[in-house]
């Protein structure tokens, strides 16, 4: 056992008398030690329950013959730093959180792990420390919430963030917009539309390292219970049977996760982490295999916010395996992919069902003959730039305006909420990039005012930077390069036409390549907004939002 080096033999005497300071005794030392990683915090609504989450897999570990050990990690909340310097924090916490759980699990060498996350970057954070310490592993989600009600009317979070737009536009008044805070976010879990928490926790199953309703079990359901202490269980198999997460996390796998997210309309935050994951074990995700994954996908769900469903109504409809199952249908899924069940994929769907054809479509009757996202190219993104087609209204699929340039997030809600954005104008938000922001704010705040204001059918907006996964409407994101990094985007100017084509993948200045040539030759990078601390060394390793904004790799030492 990979433990054995902190516990075996007489050299070890040491190891063992602090292990015992723990209460441990001999029986449990000598069994197989799993660390159990839990992201619980009193901050976080998808974390709060996480310590009954966590007892519960320590049970099944026990109930396998092993030993849990907990620790923690940090996470960040994305609703509650949302528009203030905290959101600069919440991209870049996926790093920390990798690292912080590379650095624990090396220290105390354990046999296995098991991941307890449940919101935006904790997920992915997990699967990258998963991935690059390639232990027997397995993820186990706290779940996501059950939406509210006011009115007879589900709402959630982002009812909320558009309330704000409504109340500007005099379209609800303050005490209606207070009643909505009261009901909105109901208890525990992860809010409730396919945002980028439940996003990434039902592509963990695709990916094969979270069981089968990983993603879509409601946090206060007693079944989310059982999940958890099976998981616990089924780590001690993988133990056994020494299966590790570069046998289950092939290229197979990220493609059937691409699959899968195309027909579901996930955050296009995803396009970030999976492409990060997958950088860990060495698998390259380049952005024009994700159109032609999209373009033969078809889009079979419209959870909120694309439409009126939640995320329990898609676990009632029979969630990510039932999925999954209508998409083998058209070839698209790699079937053979092993999994943390001890199964491969094919075999954890066998007896998946639509049991809702109103929440899941059927293959023949999709929302969108294509993919939930697209990737676009051009002047404007050399490199690439990301949009949530499934949720952009009919009418703004393709979109000439003028430019509105902001140098920043709060500049441009500022202008929105005084009115000063007129239908068809294309916001653009700048410096907000990986290194620009730093941090690669999301922009919800902005794209929840515009949708609430009443203007998601008129207005765009694109940005270097990210969008929640609950934003909706023309929301073109992550930008490649970035402004800060010399992209295109830094040289635009109020006025400019911005030609937006999601059906072609095009996202265009109408300026000659010599006008751009000359702009960019005058352009100097502005002085970075932070210069210190934790932010100022993420900007100077950050890469590309097109690369996953992972780190840069060291390189060789120079003598």
């Amino acid at each position: 056992m990979r433990s054995d080096m902190m516990k075996q033999g007489v050299e070890r005497t040491p190891h063992r008398a602090l292990l015992k300071a723990l209460g441990l005794t001999d029986k449990e030392i000598h069994q197989p030690l799993v660390g159990i990683v839990n992201s619980f915090n009193e901050i976080i609504p998808g974390h709060i329950h996480l310590d009954k989450i966590c007892a519960a897999a320590k049970a099944g570990v026990r109930m396998g013959g092993g030993t849990p050990i907990e620790f923690s990690v940090i996470g960040v909340c994305d609703g509650i730093a949302m528009n203030h310097i905290g959101m600069k924090y919440s991209l870049a916490s996926r790093e920390l959180i990798a690292d912080s759980i590379e650095v624990m699990a090396q220290a105390h060498p354990f046999d296995a792990l098991v991941f307890i996350p449940n919101c935006d970057k904790i997920i992915p954070g997990m699967l990258m420390a998963a991935a690059r310490l390639n232990l027997p592993s397995i993820v186990v989600s706290g779940g996501p919430m059950l939406a509210g009600t006011l009115r007879g009317k589900k709402v959630d979070l982002i009812t909320v963030f558009e309330g704000i737009g409504k109340l500007k536009a005099n379209k609800m008044t303050k005490r209606e917009l207070a009643e909505l805070e009261d009901v909105a976010c109901v208890g525990c879990g992860s809010c409730a539309g396919l945002f980028t928490a439940n996003s990434m926790n039902c592509l963990s199953e695709v990916l094969g390292m979270a069981l089968p309703e990983n993603g879509t079990i409601p946090a206060p359901h007693a079944a989310r219970i059982r999940l958890a202490k099976t998981s616990g269980m089924a780590v001690m198999d993988l133990l056994k049977k020494d299966i590790r997460p570069k046998q289950i996390l092939k290229k197979a796998a990220f493609t059937n996760s691409l699959a899968a997210d195309m027909a579901l309309g996930c955050s296009t935050n995803t396009i970030l982490h999976l492409t990060a994951i997958a950088h860990e074990v060495g698998i390259t995700l380049g952005l024009r295999a994700i159109n032609e994954i999209s373009q033969k996908v078809r889009n079979l769900c419209q959870i909120s916010p694309a439409g009126k469903h939640y995320m329990e109504d898609f676990h009632d409809a029979g969630g990510v395996s039932a999925i999954v199952k209508e998409l083998t249908k058209l070839k698209v899924i790699e079937t053979s992919m092993l999994t943390v069940t001890g199964k491969t994929i094919g075999e954890n769907i066998k007896t998946a069902r639509i049991r809702n054809f109103k929440v899941i479509r059927p293959i023949d009757k999709p929302y969108h003959p294509t993919g939930g996202i697209a990737i676009l190219w051009g002047n404007l993104a050399p490199d690439g730039a990301v949009v949530k087609q499934s949720a952009v209204p009919q009418e703004m699929l393709r979109h000439r305006g003028p430019a509105r340039v902001f140098e920043s997030e709060p500049k441009a809600a500022k202008a929105i909420f005084a009115g000063k954005i007129r239908p068809g104008d294309v916001i653009v938000i700048r410096y907000e990039g990986p290194k620009g922001g730093p941090g690669m704010q999301e922009m919800l705040t902005c794209t929840a005012a515009v949708a609430g204001m009443g203007l998601d059918k008129t207005v765009a907006l694109i940005t270097d930077g990210r969008f929640s996964g609950g934003t909706r409407g023309a929301a073109i994101g992550h930008i490649s390069p970035e402004a800060m990094e010399g992209g295109p985007i830094a040289i635009l100017k109020d006025g400019d036409l911005i030609e937006i084509d999601i059906p072609n993948h095009r996202l265009n200045v109408k300026l000659s390549q010599r006008e751009i040539r000359s702009r960019l030759s005058k352009w100097r990078p502005p002085k970075p907004k932070i210069t210190h601390g934790y932010l100022a060394r993420y900007a100077s390793m950050v890469t590309s939002a097109s690369t996953g904004a992972v780190f840069k790799q060291p390189g060789p030492c120079v003598k």
